[in-house]
């Protein structure tokens, strides 16, 4: 039994010896897997990696567009004024309360033409305008010799002053660029103040709507302060169309009351403010002879004294503007 299988033995082991190269070729081909497995590995730790910097990114650049949307706060030093209790005013109306009044005092200035060859002096003092208008004719040493110019009193035009009073409400607002719907105008007044009634966009309680539909506006009143100042946050508002499907961006604005009191036209005198005429045009610059013109009239051996603002006109036209004199006699 043992003789026949020896040839058998033999053909195995002399088929073992035959098997090297393909057992090689498939080694080789185990081994180029494991590196593709391991390039694979490690490309999507790379790719992971950098999910991970881009969802980092994208977090830091949330937060940088959040903060660029808030409100940017400037600390500013506000300057202190003085009041006083002037009047105690009964308000029928508690609304008025919420209100927020503006009063403007308005003195229109007034025009003055300076011609070639004037000057404009006014003066500290009045007496001393008025004494170089009653001795008339002056003489100023220029550099092109002496010349008399002559100190004459200033004739002005009209003038007008009123008070400007400003009321923002605290409980309505102005919305604008409403669309123009198929719809009657009691419908498109209850979609308004659905809208503005959501708190989500900072509405609240609508107490009413007045709505036009020719300029597409509409005044809104709330019932509660407070929810003016969080609808005017932004100047647009999304306006809801189609059961919430859709919607378009309606303008709103604040309700603004303006009207005018006390308006008063009034003569415009200058009693430390005289005129020179016939200043003749020198070789020098025009500020130049300013100056000589201010030092001859700051001086008191010629009657002159302390000049608050001096205009030389040479060879052109000016003009000049002149407003209340507020604290002294003008």
């Amino acid at each position: 039994m043992a003789s026949p299988e020896s040839p058998a033995g033999v053909a195995k082991v002399a088929m073992d010896s035959e098997s090297p190269p393909c057992s090689l070729k498939d080694w080789a081909s185990a081994k180029n897997l494991k590196v593709v497995e391991q390039q694979n590995i490690e490309l999507k730790r790379e790719i992971q990696k950098l999910k991970d910097n881009l969802a980092a990114m994208n977090s830091n650049l949330a937060e940088m567009n959040s903060e660029r949307s808030q409100v940017i706060q400037i600390k500013k030093e506000v300057s202190k004024k003085k009041m006083k209790f002037t009047k105690m005013e009964n308000t029928d109306n508690n609304d008025t309360v919420l209100n927020t009044h503006c009063l403007c005092c308005v003195a229109a200035k007034i025009p003055f033409r300076l011609k070639q060859g004037e000057a404009l002096l006014t003066f500290e003092d009045e007496d001393v305008a008025q004494k170089l208008i009653e001795k008339g004719t002056h003489t100023v040493n220029l550099d092109n010799g002496k010349t008399d110019v002559k100190a004459k009193p200033i004739t002005l035009e009209t003038g007008v002053k009123f008070e400007l009073h400003v009321n923002i409400s605290g409980k309505k607002i102005n919305v604008s660029e409403v669309p123009d719907l198929p719809v009657p105008d009691e419908w498109m007044r209850d979609k308004l103040e659905l809208n503005f009634y959501k708190s989500k966009g900072g509405g609240g309680e609508v107490e009413n709507v007045e709505y036009d539909r020719t300029s597409r506006t509409a005044v809104i009143t709330f019932l509660r302060p407070g929810v003016v100042d969080n609808i005017l946050r932004h100047t647009k508002h999304p306006f809801q169309l189609d059961g919430g499907r859709r919607s378009v961006s309606v303008s709103v604005s604040p309700v603004i009351e303006k009207h005018l009191e006390k308006f008063q036209a009034y003569f415009g005198i200058s009693t430390r403010t005289i005129l020179l005429t016939g200043i003749q045009e020198v070789v020098e610059d025009e500020e130049s002879t300013q100056d000589i013109i201010e030092i001859h009239f700051q001086k008191p051996s010629n009657g002159g004294g302390e000049i608050e603002n001096i205009t030389y006109v040479s060879n052109q036209t000016k003009q000049a503007c002149f407003e209340e004199d507020v604290g002294k006699v003008a």
